[in-house]
């Protein structure tokens, strides 16, 4: 499952994030609502644990401006706001739950995971390029039912680039989305992902969709188009 953490508390956020990870969970980190609104936009979540007293905004006000949109995840909200009013504000803005500092780790996992077994709460569609076909719910990749066997970073390379088909996508950007908070990480590491993910898309008869402006970026694109 991959959880957004929108926390502006970095030591609370970090350790947050590192102990969702330990229970399987597939996690990023946003600070403020800005970079929530970035990484909502480029990726696909099955659930966001929001904070509201944020740098940049209030998440009260955030949530109720944006609960109406179809592709918004299940919202937990995390906070230090504690009055009964504070949670009934919450729950009518359009959290799914909400859940007060100082808190219990594991009753957060167990809220999140009572959450995402709710029918109906969420939706996983599928992004299609063409003949390549990503399937958000399973992260399976398939062109015209070839399963294409990824890696976690391949799945997430992927959509990010079929998230933006027929754009060109640079370097830059993939390598701060891919990697972000990544220490250590070197240009030739994305390089690799990119020759990986070419290499499958091609053995399962995908030759042409992935281009590469070298340089610059890379653009996928169904063929023909």
């Amino acid at each position: 499952m991959r959880i957004l953490v929108v926390e502006d508390n970095p030591h609370l956020g970090s350790l947050l994030v590192e102990r969702l990870a330990i229970h399987g969970f597939s996690c990023e980190l946003a600070a403020d609502l800005n970079s929530a609104c970035a990484f909502l936009s480029d990726a696909t979540f099955d659930l966001v644990v929001l904070d509201l007293g944020l740098p940049d905004g209030d998440g009260l006000a955030w949530l109720q401006a944006n609960r109406g949109k179809a592709t918004l995840p299940p919202m937990l909200i995390l906070t230090a706001r504690n009055g009964l009013e504070d949670r009934v504000a919450g729950l009518d803005a359009g959290a799914d739950d909400y859940l007060v500092k100082p808190f219990d780790v594991d009753e957060l996992l167990a809220r999140m995971r009572a959450l995402m077994r709710r029918p109906g709460l969420r939706t996983h569609p599928a992004l299609v390029v063409g003949r390549l076909k990503l399937e958000m719910a399973t992260r399976s990749a398939s062109i015209e039912g070839v399963p294409l066997d990824l890696s976690r970073r391949e799945s997430d390379l992927l959509e990010l680039l079929m998230r933006k088909a027929g754009t060109l996508v640079t370097r830059q950007y993939l390598a701060e989305t891919l990697y972000a908070g990544a220490t250590g990480f070197s240009p030739n590491a994305l390089d690799a992902v990119v020759s990986r993910l070419r290499r499958k898309i091609d053995a399962a008869g995908g030759g042409g969709l992935l281009h590469t402006v070298r340089g610059i970026g890379y653009l996928l694109r169904a063929v023909g188009s």
